[in-house]
């Protein structure tokens, strides 16, 4: 399927409510508004396409660059590609989803968690948190947990809100899973407030760090 075709396919199966609801979400007019099952059918259709995946990427459209994810392998991209992909990201949704299906498969993510950590651009730091993240659950030896609450205690309030929602997960991860390091983490969770008031669906927990500790080390125990 060629580039032309892809977008077409897109705006055709884009509706107004998903492009409200992007919108409320931080999206810009870049945009078909494409239900997420409608981008993964599309992607199943086509199959791995990475030449099509990095034209789909550099329009910059949101229903594209979702699609593009999909298509993307993960080990063929350069280290240099995938840095300059995490640097030109401009929406959560399309974050979270390049995190997960192709910056955490990547083979130089932990040099680049790295270097994401202490870079001022609010993209990069969002996904370098949120590597460093899955490493706090995952594979934690080499980390200094007690330096990486230090850190979110110090920078946390003061981050970019894209920089704050994976920071928070670091807070919250450290809590869940090391009791040795839990009290502090609640503390700070209760003195940063972040998230105390954030809206959440019936039967969802808070992403609000103490709430979250609390209730993810009551359902282990």
């Amino acid at each position: 399927m060629t580039l032309d075709e892809s977008l077409a396919r897109l705006e055709a199966l884009g509706n107004e409510r998903m492009r409200a609801q992007n919108t409320r979400h931080g999206a810009g007019d870049n945009q078909f508004g494409v239900r997420l099952g409608d981008i993964r059918t599309l992607a199943k259709q086509i199959k791995a396409d990475q030449g099509l995946a990095l034209a789909l990427w550099e329009t910059g459209n949101v229903d594209a660059r979702l699609l593009a994810i999909l298509l993307i392998s993960p080990k063929t991209l350069s280290r240099g590609e995938m840095d300059r992909m995490v640097r030109s990201l401009d929406f959560a949704q399309v974050a979270d989803w390049l995190i997960s299906s192709v910056v955490k498969k990547h083979p130089d993510k932990e040099s680049l968690r790295q270097e994401w950590m202490a870079d001022a651009d609010p993209w990069a730091a969002r996904a370098g948190w949120a590597l460093t993240s899955e490493r706090i659950s995952r594979s934690p030896d080499g980390l200094d947990l007690g330096a990486l609450l230090g850190r979110i205690e110090r920078e946390m309030g003061g981050a970019a809100p894209q920089v704050q929602w994976t920071m928070n997960f670091c807070l919250a991860g450290i809590g869940i899973h090391f009791p040795e390091h839990r009290r502090r983490a609640l503390a700070i969770g209760e003195a940063l407030g972040i998230y105390r008031d954030y809206p959440v669906s019936k039967g969802c927990t808070s992403p609000f760090a103490p709430i979250w500790i609390n209730e993810m080390v009551a359902r282990q125990g």
